[in-house]
């Protein structure tokens, strides 16, 4: 095992990385629609705000992600139900599919994971694609909040990840240098960035999944936060 360098700074993607998007089927579920889109829409709406981003556009992700909503339940039989406060309209749907995105459970890793680093020294920071509102709200009701200087977007950018200036807008909030700071992500496409970007890089593999290689490969590869700060304080990969 090589020796790691401690970071000071710990940076966390939110959706997925910290929030877990598996319930997400069962807001699908409840407007008529199959449970396999939700994963579809969110990679639609990733995929959407890449494409924006690489010809100098950006776009708000609950504007992208309601975009795509009405793309992928336009053939849906949406139905009433009550107990969701749904009324069988489109626009409904969307509704009630967005606003699952703040109530999320965090992954069971996360709370302890995230409370053990901060009691090891390091500055948190969040920086997602996604709402400073939806973050704010997952981690405050995951009962974290207080445990990160900041909860920011790259909606403040104008540019999504993995473009340099999302992860250079996190540095100039905190202050770092690229080199004492660690992003930590599940996405391989924000590992790279933030490697192409000067930062250190976590991947969180909580399935057992082969990392590929024409990424750039992550400095620490953990299976979660708790693994994460274990690694962090061995100094190990």
């Amino acid at each position: 095992m090589s020796p790691t360098p401690s970071p000071s700074v710990i940076v966390f993607d939110v959706n997925e990385t910290l929030s877990d998007l598996a319930p997400l089927a069962e807001r699908f579920l409840a407007v008529g629609a199959p449970a396999h889109r939700a994963p579809l829409w969110f990679a639609t709406v990733l995929r959407d705000g890449f494409a924006l981003s690489a010809v100098g556009d950006a776009r708000p992700f609950a504007q992208l992600g309601a975009e795509a909503l009405r793309t992928l339940l336009h053939d849906v039989d949406l139905w009433e139900d009550p107990a969701a406060g749904l009324d069988g309209s489109l626009e409904s749907a969307v509704e009630h599919v967005l606003d699952g995105m703040g109530r999320l459970p965090l992954h069971p890793d996360v709370v302890d994971g995230v409370r053990g680093l901060r009691a090891d020294g390091h500055r948190l920071f969040t920086l997602s694609n996604g709402s400073v509102r939806v973050g704010e709200q997952l981690l405050t009701a995951a009962g974290v909040r207080e445990e990160f200087e900041a909860v920011l977007s790259v909606e403040d950018v104008g540019v999504w990840k993995p473009a340099p200036a999302a992860y250079e807008h996190v540095l100039r909030v905190s202050g770092a240098r690229a080199e004492e700071s660690l992003l930590v992500a599940v996405h391989l496409w924000d590992v790279d960035g933030a490697a192409r970007a000067g930062l250190g890089t976590a991947w969180i593999d909580r399935r057992g999944t082969p990392y590929p290689a024409s990424f750039a490969s992550p400095r620490v590869h953990a299976r979660g936060l708790v693994d994460l700060r274990a690694r962090l304080a061995a100094g190990e990969r």
